[in-house]
């Protein structure tokens, strides 16, 4: 999480009516701005190295730690993430990746989310993958 300030217009819909309430997620954000899509993030170092082999939470941890550099390259931060998208090979995972998300975003605001388990990620020692997308302001 950072001390950036929200974007103005940012709102995030939590219990929609006739919706039942999520836990650890958004049901809807929207808001002005311009969209930032980040691809989706693995557990590679800077050098290209698999972090966390076996390990999910430290897989997690890599990931977003990726995606935070993602941001700032666009000029964003967690803050501005509206959208998550979770790729995971065990379902089981879920609780210890959230975990480690919950370093990263604010948890009392916490973006819209999607968890899919899948039957492989391109190499089989990777347990997950996430993409984002942020809304930024309008320059």
């Amino acid at each position: 999480m950072t001390d950036k300030k929200q974007l103005p217009g940012l709102v995030h819909l939590s219990h929609p009516a006739g919706v039942a309430p999520s836990s650890g997620y958004t049901h809807v954000v929207t808001g002005p701005g311009r969209v930032a899509a980040i691809a989706g993030q693995m557990a590679f170092d800077a050098d290209g190295e698999l972090v966390g082999p076996g390990d999910p939470a430290a897989q997690a941890r890599q990931v977003f730690t990726n995606m935070a550099r993602c941001l700032a390259a666009a000029g964003a931060t967690f803050d501005d993430v509206i959208k998550l998208t979770y790729f995971v090979t065990d379902i089981a995972f879920v609780p210890r990746i959230l975990a480690a998300r919950d370093e990263f975003i604010d948890t009392e605001r916490p973006p819209a989310s999607t968890v899919v388990q899948i039957v492989a990620l391109y190499r089989p020692d990777l347990l997950l993958e996430v993409d984002a997308l942020a809304l930024l302001p309008i320059e």
